[in-house]
């Protein structure tokens, strides 16, 4: 098959899959979609090469981390990121929106905090499901590095909620 062909039916069946992981990295959709974008055309010239791996997607999901790491190694990309207005739901659902909200803002600045490559590794693991031997893979490091990562991400997240949960038992502001 061409090049193209397998190239556009690659961006078909994985966008959503690679728009979720950029999102989850970045916290904006349309740092997502940049992310995204600038990885398939850094790797469009080069798809051969991409097809030829053995799971052609570990090879662009690996581009896509070191793409924002690379971009959170720039001064200019130091900006302060908000969240967006949550797209409304049926009242008739039965789920509390401002929870919902709350929570989602509250793993946002939690995992804002933390160095990118323990982000990187905390979002491929839960929420991408992937496991270490894929995670090291894409941050290219070895296994124990990927559990270090994740084990120190943890805690950070873990001491960091704790904190909050003291100082607002404490009437105090996080």
């Amino acid at each position: 098959m061409d090049n193209d062909v397998l190239f556009a039916q690659f961006v078909r069946e994985q966008t959503a899959t690679l728009l979720r992981s950029a999102y989850l990295l970045t916290g904006s959709s349309p740092a997502a979609e940049d992310l995204v974008q600038e990885t398939l055309l850094r790797l469009f010239p080069k798809w051969d090469r991409v097809m030829a791996a053995d799971v052609p997607m570990a090879y662009v999901r690996r581009s896509l981390v070191n793409g924002f790491l690379n971009q959170r190694r720039r001064p200019q990309s130091r900006e302060i990121v908000v969240d967006e207005v949550p797209e409304r739901l049926d009242p008739g659902v039965g789920r509390d929106i401002g929870v919902d909200v709350s929570n989602r803002d509250l793993v946002w600045r939690l995992l804002a905090t933390l160095p990118d490559r323990q982000r990187a590794a905390l979002v491929m693991r839960y929420f991408e499901d992937l496991a270490d031997p894929e995670i090291g893979e894409s941050l290219g490091c070895r296994l124990g590095t990927v559990r270090s990562l994740i084990s120190r991400g943890l805690a950070t997240l873990r001491e960091k909620t704790e904190r909050d949960r003291v100082s607002n038992l404490e009437g105090g502001r996080p």
